[in-house]
Parts: structure tokens; sequence; C-alpha cells
């Protein structure tokens, strides 16, 4: 219903009839918020227009807001009442009846409901997860993943093009580390005793590797293997790896439109494109033999090397013509989901994006640490991964639908407690049985009104006024509000506020079935109820598939 903008509309074509009148001055209004109020007694909504406008109008803002109020144009039976609050705010009470628009809205629209065309023509690339082939996803990649990919689902939903990207990092020195692993475990299977590099690949999946390499028939090198033998068996191990990340990442119901590889970059020449723009921009130096971009420029602590002075290319170099390239692809925007340990390389990255040309288009989205308990204990980081536990690893425990909700239940820049105990919870402490365990509720309601030979009859707007309880107005209420709410999560690129909507919906609906019956004698109140209820399970589907999360009709 999109009943803020439906407000803020209001009170534009207020203030300019208040100006036409001769009672406010102003040249162009300024920005001001529509908000719901924390309070019932404040009314439905709030604007802080009058406070921010009376200086432009120069008078008191309880003047402004007054003036505001005078000159309101509502539609009939859409405005109970509208009050001054405090020094100026304006409290909107929205009639009951008008609530009942979003039944009718709902049952137009179906499953589209909740989406927009906010972002139409828009082209948008997330790019998540790309972790190195090195070795298994562990849970931290698992939280960005469940982001990631619920933030694509989110701006899809609201008219934005997106594609979704992993970037395969398969050049460097974390290649040769790994070919130099496989090696040495490779040397431990036949029999040798060797010691095993500090700087090597510790988890018990390169004795996994070196099984399997040996089982297909294939020989190690020597015992003084080339730099060629290394990189191959590195090659070889991070295929192997990067399909078992593949894979990981489809049972999690993770998809990607596009696997890039950093070996293109320069196999299309893009890190010399990247230095040539960049010089003719004037932001390349040479000092000491190495090549400097001057990052400091654009707000960065220190300039920052790009070709070191033995004449290797530094990672921040590859990072600099990947981004070239997507910009050059036609991506208006471009959102990259990153580790919280990699905050120090945000200002860099802004400023070569700035020093390319392509100021504002570049967000960056930490993702903090999740810490893993069992009955509110840390579990010991004693798995196949050596050092952490793997993505594959919770999913087998909890599954896949309580992993990636309880992934999006907190804001990525907060740290995240994850309780293996409680994801597999049939309880309301599990806040994915919670909201699944609504929208099959409600998926039972129907089938035994079915069982009882009564039919969801067409929609009747008449009957509309039997929804009368406060449990009743107050779901109707967030039905009404969520396809803002959507709006509003892809904006701030905060898919959590979707899993916040969902378990207070939850919650809502839960406690309104517990009260009262869904079916009784009363076929008018019976109907009503039906229509309002078909309603939560449309918003509860809809809000579920954003999250990449299951909908189940049973459970």
């Amino acid at each position: 219903m999109h009943i803020k903008k439906t407000i803020r509309d209001l009170i534009t074509a207020s203030a300019e009839r208040a100006k036409a009148a001769g009672q406010l001055a102003f040249a162009t209004l300024p920005a001001f918020e529509v908000e719901a109020t924390k309070h019932a007694e404040h009314g439905d909504l709030a604007t802080n227009l009058a406070l921010i406008l009376a200086k432009q109008a120069k008078l008191p803002p309880r003047k402004v807001a007054q003036a505001i109020i005078d000159h309101l144009a509502a539609p009939e039976g859409m405005l109970l009442k509208v009050e001054m609050a405090g020094p100026g705010f304006i409290n909107f009470f929205i009639a009951d009846a008008y609530w009942y628009r979003v039944i009718e809205e709902i049952h137009r629209l179906g499953d589209a409901y909740g989406n927009s065309g906010m972002g139409a023509g828009v082209k948008v690339q997330v790019e998540f997860v790309s972790a190195n082939p090195t070795g298994p996803l562990h849970i931290g990649h698992g939280r960005g993943a469940a982001l990631g990919d619920a933030l694509a689902n989110l701006l899809a939903a609201t008219g934005h093009q997106v594609e979704r990207e992993y970037y395969i990092n398969d050049v460097g020195n974390q290649i040769l580390t790994l070919g130099k692993s496989l090696y040495f475990r490779l040397r431990e299977l036949e029999g040798e005793a060797v010691e095993f590099p500090a700087d090597g690949y510790q988890g018990g999946y390169m004795k996994d590797l070196a099984r399997n390499y040996l089982a297909q028939g294939q020989a190690a090198p020597g015992p003084e293997p080339q730099a060629d033998d290394l990189v191959r068996l590195g090659r070889y191990a991070g295929d192997v790896i990067l399909n078992e990340i593949k894979q990981d990442l489809k049972d999690f119901g993770v998809r990607f439109d596009h696997w890039f590889s950093e070996t293109e970059l320069y196999r299309q020449g893009l890190v010399d494109q990247g230095f040539t723009l960049l010089k003719e921009q004037g932001y390349l130096y040479e000092q000491d033999g190495a090549l400097w971009f001057k990052a400091t420029a654009f707000g960065d602590e220190k300039d920052r090397v790009v070709r070191r002075s033995n004449g290797a290319t530094t990672y921040f170099a590859s990072d600099v013509a990947y981004h070239l390239d997507k910009f050059r692809r036609g991506f208006d925007q471009v959102v990259d989901i990153w580790g919280a340990d990699h905050h120090g390389y945000v200002p860099r990255l802004q400023a070569a994006a700035q020093a390319l040309g392509f100021t504002g288009r570049l967000q960056v989205i930490l993702v903090q640490l999740v810490s893993l308990l069992r009955r509110g204990e840390p579990v010991a980081m004693t798995t196949r991964g050596g050092t952490f536990v793997t993505l594959r690893e919770v999913m087998d425990e909890v599954g896949k639908d309580a992993a990636r909700f309880i992934f999006l239940t907190r804001r990525p820049d907060a740290q995240l407690d994850f309780d293996l105990e409680v994801a597999k919870q049939q309880s309301s402490d599990n806040p994915v049985y919670y909201v699944q365990y609504a929208h099959a509720r409600l998926a039972s309601v129907f089938r035994q009104a079915a069982a009882q030979g009564i039919e969801v009859q067409e929609l009747d707007p008449a009957r509309f006024p039997r929804l009368t309880l406060p449990e009743e107005v107050s779901i109707l209420k967030m039905l009404a509000n969520y396809p803002e709410l959507v709006e509003g999560a892809a904006r701030n690129r905060e898919p959590h506020r979707i899993t916040y909507c969902l378990t207070e919906l939850a919650a809502q609906l839960h406690s309104y079935y517990y009260k009262h019956r869904f079916i009784s004698d009363d076929v008018e109140l019976t109907q009503a109820r039906f229509w309002l209820v078909s309603g939560v399970k449309t918003v509860l589907a809809h809000g579920l598939g954003v999250l990449g999360v299951e909908a189940p009709e049973t459970m």
C-alpha cells in the first residue's frame, strides 16, 4: 500500500497549498521524514517537516505544523485524526477501515506482493564469498553467502537488474603454497618423514587431496620439484577445492551468474590497462623501483604499491583491474561483501574507484565473525578444516534453512552467536522454525477448512469490517507496511530487516491463532479471517523467498 509514500505526498501537497495561500514561505521543501511512531497513543505515522522547514519559513515550528494540518486534503475515510505534538511534530492516525485495503491489494498481486519497480533500469553486481580456492568454506563464508544471496534476491524483488559474481583468486603465492602443501602431503603418504612447511595449509583436507591424487594413478614430483611442478599441483588442488566450494554453495541454495578468474585479468591485459588509466590521470608514480598509487589523494592513510621493485604486481593491482572491468561491463552499482578482517583494505579500494572515475558507485559491506556455540558453550575448533568449522558441517547438522535464516538475524557488522542446538529445536527459541511453522500452520488451517467442506469464497470487502480485534488491525498494519519495508531493506542493503519483520509477523500470527478461532459457525467472520490470514501466508512466503528459505506447507 506504500502508506508512508501516501502520507508523504499528502504532506507535500498540503505544504504547497499553504504556500499558495500565503501561510508558508519556502523555495523548495527540504528532505523530511515520515516514520512509524513508537507508541500507539502518538498515532501510526509522524513527520518532522515542520521542525526542519521552520527556519526557511521564518516561523515557529508549531505554526508551520498548523499550516500544514490546515491544508491537508486526505481521501475520505483515510485519516481518523491528525495532531500536532511536542515542538512541532505532526502525528497521523490512520482509520482502521483504511487498512482493509491491503487485503484487496494482496489478493490482486498474489505472490508479487512486496515486489516493486524501485530499482528499474539500475544494473547492480553483487560479488560475495570469493573465498580463495585453498580450503573448504567455513561458517564465516556461510554468513557472507547467505547475506550476498539474500541481498541479490532483495534487489531483484525491487526491480534492479542483478548479477551475482564469485571472484576466484587463482594467481599468486597462495597457489604456489597450496601446491607445496600438497607436495609434502604426497611425500608423507609415500612413507617419507618430512617437516611440513610452517606456511603450508595445515587442514586435514590436504591429506584427502593427496590420497585422491595418488588414487588417480598420478605420480608425485621427485625429491627436488621445480616451481612448475608445485604450480601444477597447486592448480590441481585448487580445481578440486573449487568444485567442492561450488557444491557446498549449491547445496546452501546459493547460485552465481558468473565465476570470474583472476587469471583472466592477466590474460586480457586488464592489469596493464588499469595502470595506463591511473597513470594518465596522474595517480601513479615510481619510487625506489616500485610503482605506487596515490591513495592519499583520496583520503587513504598512505600510498599503495601496485608493482614491486622486482616487477611482481600486488593483490591491490589485481583488485584495481578487476573493479575497472566491473564498471566497464556496465554496472551502475557494485557491491562487494567481504569479511571484517578486510576493513583496512576498504579505503584504498574506494580511492582506486574514485581515481578511475567511479565515485559513489562502489559499496563494500563487511561481515563480522560467527561464534559457533552448543547450548551456549563455544564449539571446539577441531574439525576437518584444521582451524575452523566448515559450512558443510553446519549444514549437515542443522540444515540449509536454519543456517541461512540465523546468519541473517543480525546486521552484517554485528558479531553473531550461532547455537547449533537452538537451530535444531522445534520451538519458539528457534527463529526459523517459528517463522516456517507460522506458514505451515496457515496452510493447515486451509486444509482443515477444505476437509470440513468450507471453501474460501470470493473476496467481499463488505465483510472486512468484521476484522475489528486489536490483533487483526495490528496484522493488517504489518501487511500494509511490508512493501515499503522491502524497499527500505533493498535501499539500505539490509536483508536482516526482512528477518525481523517475518519474526514479528509470525509472533503476531501465533498469538492471534491461540486466542481466536479462524473457522467458526459465523460464516462472514470466518471468510474475513480467511482473507486476512491468506495475506499473512503470502507475505511470509515472499519474505522467506527473499531470504532463500523454504516456506513449508507442512511441518
